[in-house]
């Protein structure tokens, strides 16, 4: 490209693509989005390649798969010789900014940002480590359950909107700096990432109301009965505890509308921001670039948060957006979020024809071609994902080529659907004969990096024992050692940093809502 533009990187955490209106859903309100979508490229085909937060982050900006940087779970540190997005665009002359969640782990908190405007929402040790050892009826080690579900409904204040609110503040007044600014001429890559709409299942009560009287639509796939499902489902089961926190449908009713409603609470945030981006006067040469790090099940099979390859959990919205130099359209083909890297170094490369150092070590592949024309001849209409997180009974490798989909439960399952003829995954066709060729391709595209499972499975608990043992140390001593991010002197202990590591996730959030929930433990009730 013979300039390089502005970028603006919007990342929301936890949304589906399913429930937006720009991919069919009839009941979400999310005007702002909608007119985002209406003037970018839509990719109907965009997966996380992890189902959960840390490493698909740890993905998206390393443009590389999970296992090459370790990204295993919610507490793998992100090694500070992996080159990230703004280390690239730096080198290509970039002012690169940080404004939100990033849920960077280890003492590393920029990789390579030139500025970090916010601390970050959640802990930046190793205490949520994962540990595969546990029963596989043992619940979630940060502390997640059917809590959130069973405590659905409107709010006045929570931590998710203490948090965002800081982050829009911030990131709007980041756009107004830079326009006053006569010294700085530098292109800017500013990424502003928000908490909603991940649970709890808590909206502000104006939001809450504007779902009175809506049809909330029910999951299109119910419970799944135990003794019928995957070996992650089930684990997934008893880690979430819902074997002992039963959830009616006047709850699934109640989380649904909560996250249509947050969902509209995030809308109307973005759409201030893109009126800061016009009104600043950097709307014709600022790239917009909107997504999620992963979805949300939101009942589906039963299932909530995220941590499965099935497509609530792994499909998120994927909108790029610069009217002056791309048509708005759809694509239609397998795309992901590790593509997102080599696609902002052909935003920034400007003049610079010449491959980067460490480019051609990316998975990722640009999405230029698609931008500018429509179509690439070359894409292999690929995507991969990976799951070694708590709740995960084996390696859990995902890959999707075209329709066909391979769930590859290290060596205890594979599950093979095809997403067009059956998009609710219901038919298992592992065992057909028609498709023994199929699944013997998924299977070996499934290799890809050297991939074993039982390996992977080694590498896998060989980190969780190092850093548990590491985290134990470091709790131990009189002052223990901070990697948090702080701008303000008591970061360390706002947001869910303050409690994460003592009750955990849900309960955390649970003891900063108002009005406070029903439901507040006095004591961790973490095991492991």
């Amino acid at each position: 490209m013979s300039e390089a533009p502005n970028i603006l990187f919007i990342v929301v955490d936890e949304l589906t693509a399913d429930i937006l209106p720009t991919y069919g859903h009839k009941v979400v309100k999310a005007p702002n989005l909608t007119r985002l979508a209406e003037r970018s490229v839509v990719f109907d085909a965009a997966y996380a390649n992890s189902p959960i937060c840390c490493p698909s982050r740890a993905s998206m900006m390393s443009g590389r798969l999970a296992p090459a940087i370790e990204a295993w779970d919610n507490a793998t540190p992100l090694g500070c010789d992996v080159p990230c997005i703004p280390h690239f665009l730096g080198n290509l002359g970039y002012d690169t900014t940080l404004v939100g969640k990033m849920h960077f782990i280890g003492p590393d908190q920029l990789h390579g940002y030139e500025n970090r405007l916010t601390t970050d929402i959640y802990p930046s040790d190793f205490s949520w480590t994962a540990n595969a050892k546990m029963p596989r009826t043992a619940p979630n080690i940060a502390g997640v359950s059917m809590r959130p579900i069973l405590d659905a409904g409107p709010c006045k204040r929570n931590l998710q909107i203490d948090y965002d609110e800081e982050v829009q503040l911030l990131a709007e007044q980041y756009i107004w700096d830079k326009a006053r600014d006569r010294k700085d001429k530098r292109p800017f890559f500013l990424t502003v990432s928000y908490t909603h709409p991940h649970p709890p299942f808590d909206a502000p009560q104006p939001y809450w109301d504007m779902y009175e009287g809506a049809e909330i639509d029910l999951p299109r796939v119910g419970p799944i009965d135990p003794d019928r499902m995957d070996p992650l489902s089930l684990q997934l089961y008893y880690n979430h505890r819902r074997h002992e926190m039963p959830v009616a449908e006047e709850n699934v009713i109640a989380a649904r509308r909560a996250y249509y409603a947050m969902v509209t609470w995030i809308d109307e945030r973005i759409g201030r921001l893109l009126d800061t981006l016009e009104d600043a006067g950097f709307g014709d040469d600022t790239v917009i670039v909107f997504t999620s790090d992963h979805g949300e099940m939101l009942g589906e099979r039963g299932m909530w948060f995220k941590m499965c390859m099935f497509e609530y959990a792994e499909r998120v919205p994927l909108f790029v957006s610069w009217p002056e130099r791309f048509a708005p359209r759809r694509i239609r083909q397998n795309v992901s979020l590790v593509d997102l890297l080599p696609t902002f170094i052909d935003f920034a490369r400007g003049k610079h024809e010449d491959p980067l150092p460490c480019e051609e070590t990316l998975d990722g592949r640009s999405l230029l071609r698609f931008l500018q024309s429509g179509a690439d001849a070359n894409w292999p209409d690929l995507v991969i994902s990976d799951f070694n997180a708590g709740g995960s009974p084996a390696p859990v490798r995902m890959v999707k080529e075209g329709a066909w989909k391979l769930i590859r439960i290290g060596t205890l399952a594979n599950l093979l659907f095809n997403i067009e003829e059956d998009p609710e995954e219901l038919c298992d066709r592992s065992a057909d004969k028609d498709a023994e060729g199929i699944l013997a391709r998924l299977l070996s595209l499934s290799e890809h990096g050297g991939y074993d499972p039982e390996v992977i499975a080694q590498r896998v608990l060989l980190s969780q024992e190092r850093r548990r043992l590491i985290h134990t140390a470091t709790k131990a001593r009189r002052a223990p050692v901070s990697w948090n991010w702080k701008v303000r002197p008591d970061d360390d202990v706002r947001f869910v940093r303050g409690g994460g590591p003592v009750y955990g996730e849900d309960p955390t959030k649970a003891r900063a809502r108002l009005p406070l929930a029903s439901y507040i433990p006095e004591e961790s009730e973490i095991t492991g």
